[in-house]
């Protein structure tokens, strides 16, 4: 049976923002108000802003707008891994800042144990795992990699496994797998709207006031104020966070840092338990491979496999994001077949859901932060996909530049060095266009990476995923 046919009752929503459990959306703001601290934003950075200061002042005034409901966007429809690094993975991190990685890897970790420690302080109920992940090689160019990988990875204190191919299939059946390394500590998989929900909750239990469906617009000074215009009124605060990711920062200088690049996943019916056992996976790891077009693969609570990734979409037509750009047929079809590929013993599963969203993309691959206005409003963003444990570091980082405080976060260049900008249209299409080329082909030449791809890499716009 053609694997497109998998896809003929799959529901193009977000197979988390379908749960029954989701909560019902706050008011929205109706009228002016002032507070100490105004974030803009309800995805996972936002809520993590108002959460932690919060637990900082108990007495601050919070409030979070939202411009649709908490969890909408990157937040409610990621892939649900909780990762520890903060610089998208440590090949990324040693290649930009190898004089500071021990230390990024040390906070990484300490972040992530935090989440962990948040999840349970707030009864959190999100399917939180501390069960790691797998990278796999598919294609025997790639397991030298995978070894210096785990050196280097041991090197810097992490627990890690390299298993060769009867032991990784020992882990997750798959016929296409080679070899693997199973970061054992490092990841944790999650729910990610319940996370998102969850952290929703715990910032109203300490007062933050959550308004959502209310879009912040122009941002402006008045007096000893930041004033930002919502529909209905205008917010004065002392001080404001921005947490817009994806979406067009208030700041239009901050708008060349990141390009949206649209993601894709499908997500199966649950499993049987016949099924399942076909397929083993009894530790519940989440995987991906170890091409540059990588997808990414988890279990949720239920048994449904979430199959993501491979296709990274650019779109500078229109521009910004767009609803619309949640769905490509091409893209599902194309992740339909590599799944019965990677699965061929669950040839007859179908999938429930199909859905996309948009990735704050920056060309280092990870976060960048920024001030204005003296030091009153604070921006983070550029995650790339890697944001569901790196945004709470970036919380920190946000409140600390807030309060003028120097400390270890705020030393740190990864902190205090922006990445360079993406050029201004048509310059960027074509780049990002070549660029995408030349990872396919180096995906199909064993590796090597062209001429255009080594130019980026010593500009320091290296793409490697």
């Amino acid at each position: 049976m053609d694997p497109v046919h998998a896809l003929r009752d799959a529901a193009p929503i977000p197979f988390w923002l379908t749960d029954p459990g989701r909560p019902a959306p706050a008011p929205a703001l109706v009228g002016p108000t002032d507070c100490d601290l105004l974030v803009v934003g309800g995805g996972y950075s936002g809520l993590w802003t108002a959460l932690i200061a919060k637990e900082r002042d108990p007495s601050a005034d919070v409030v979070l707008i939202e411009a649709a409901e908490v969890g909408h966007a990157a937040s409610g429809r990621n892939g649900g891994f909780c990762e520890a690094s903060l610089t998208h993975g440590l090949g990324n991190g040693i290649a930009r800042w190898p004089h500071e990685i021990g230390r990024l890897e040390r906070l990484g970790m300490a972040n992530l144990q935090a989440i962990e420690d948040a999840v349970a302080r707030y009864g959190i109920d999100c399917d939180w795992r501390r069960s790691g992940s797998l990278a796999v090689a598919t294609e025997p160019y790639q397991l030298p990699g995978l070894a210096e990988e785990a050196e280097a990875a041991t090197r810097y204190g992490a627990e890690v496994e390299l298993l060769d191919e009867p032991r990784v299939r020992a882990e997750i059946d798959s016929p296409t797998f080679l070899g693997g390394l199973w970061n054992k500590d490092g990841v944790a998989m999650v729910d990610p709207a319940r996370l998102a929900w969850g952290l929703k909750r715990a910032c109203q239990e300490l007062d933050v006031r959550v308004y959502e469906h209310t879009p912040g617009g122009a941002l402006t000074e008045d007096g000893a104020r930041i004033a930002v215009r919502t529909p209905y009124g205008r917010v004065r605060a002392r001080k404001v966070a921005l947490a817009t990711n994806a979406y067009p920062s208030l700041l239009r200088r901050h708008r060349p840092y990141t390009v949206p690049v649209y993601d894709y996943a499908l997500m199966t019916e649950p499993l049987t338990d016949s099924q399942l056992g076909a397929v083993g996976w009894k530790n519940r790891q989440g995987f991906a491979d170890c091409a540059n077009r990588f997808h990414y693969v988890r279990l949720s609570a239920d048994n449904r496999i979430l199959w993501g990734g491979f296709d990274a979409v650019y779109r500078a037509r229109g521009g910004g994001v767009r609803a619309e750009r949640e769905q490509r047929p091409e893209t599902f079809k194309t992740l339909a077949r590599h799944f019965f590929t990677a699965f061929p013993q669950l040839a007859g599963v179908r999938f429930s859901h199909a859905w996309g969203g948009a990735i704050d993309t920056s060309t280092r691959f990870c976060a960048f932060f920024d001030t204005s206005h003296q030091g009153r409003v604070t921006y983070a963003a550029g995650f790339t996909g890697l944001g569901v444990g790196a945004t709470r570091f970036g919380a920190e980082v946000m409140l600390d530049l807030l309060a003028g405080e120097r400390t270890e976060r705020t030393s740190l260049d990864l902190v205090r060095r922006k990445p360079l900008p993406f050029p201004p249209e048509p310059l960027r299409s074509v780049g990002i266009g070549l660029t995408q080329w030349s990872l396919a082909r180096a995906d199909a030449r064993e590796g090597r990476r062209n001429l255009w791809l080594r130019a980026l890499d010593r500009a320091g716009m290296g793409f490697d995923s």
